[in-house]
């Protein structure tokens, strides 16, 4: 049975907590990755050509007797078309866009791999191993007045206090260009994840917290094996609320 210290906004401690049977999960880095990578899967949109692309020519072939090979040529013309080897030509192997590309999981598996990645919350050494950068002791219990915050500023206020916010700075200065073809494509950055804040429902610090960088803002019933291991890499830092820790009692059974 874990206990944890319950902080003030102003990062003083205020009381104490016994955390929920959730918290002494095994580690089960295996499930983690399983359940993080199903959900990027079922996430990816169908994609492909269109079923005549490279068809609509007009080119026939020839025959014999021409002394050239008897591949279909454009009518008013000798270039070739259509075939997947002419310039322009329909594509041979194309991707489908009826292929499904989803991923199953087991419901206990999945159940586990949450369970898994919120007892993994607690561990300093794996949150350290994802390269956050805290002085806080873990886990981080905070009272419920944090999800009545509505400025940004006084979340920042806290987490200096709290000593995490040296993680919302890396988070910030680690954006990057993205190397490869997804520059072109509505992808240019690549961001690093933060702190992630459970909170007991949906609350003000939900928007107060959305323009720190790398900062998620989560409920109980809205955390998925992702928001947790991003990466599919478990121990992310994260602040938990009294009413949060409520709410995980009997969660994820």
């Amino acid at each position: 049975m874990v206990k944890a210290n319950i902080i003030d906004l102003s990062g003083n401690t205020k009381g104490e907590i016994t955390l929920p049977d959730i918290f002494d999960e095994v580690y089960r880095p295996d499930l983690i990755k399983k359940a993080v990578l199903s959900g990027q899967a079922n996430r990816l949109q169908p994609y492909g050509p269109r079923m005549y692309s490279g068809m609509d020519t007009s080119a026939r072939s020839w025959g014999s007797g021409r002394g050239v090979a008897q591949v279909p040529r454009l009518a008013n013309g000798s270039r070739v078309a259509r075939v997947p080897q002419a310039v322009g030509g329909r594509r041979a192997h194309p991707p489908k866009p009826e292929k499904d590309r989803s991923e199953k999981v087991n419901k206990k598996e999945k159940r586990m791999a949450i369970r898994s990645a919120i007892a993994a919350t607690i561990n300093p050494d794996l949150i350290r191993s994802r390269g956050h950068r805290f002085e806080a002791n873990v886990p981080l219990v905070v009272e419920d007045s944090l999800e009545g915050l509505t400025k940004t500023k006084e979340v920042v206020s806290f987490m200096q206090a709290a000593g995490v916010y040296d993680d919302v700075i890396r988070a910030k200065e680690g954006k990057h260009i993205r190397a490869g073809k997804g520059k072109l494509r509505g992808r240019k950055y690549k961001h690093k994840k933060s702190v992630l804040i459970v909170a007991g429902e949906q609350s003000p610090i939900t928007k107060a917290a959305n323009n720190l960088s790398g900062v998620d803002v989560a409920t109980v019933d809205s955390l998925n094996a992702e928001l947790l291991a991003p990466g599919t890499h478990a121990g992310r830092l994260t602040i938990w609320t009294e009413s949060a820790i409520s709410n995980l009692e009997g969660a994820f059974i």
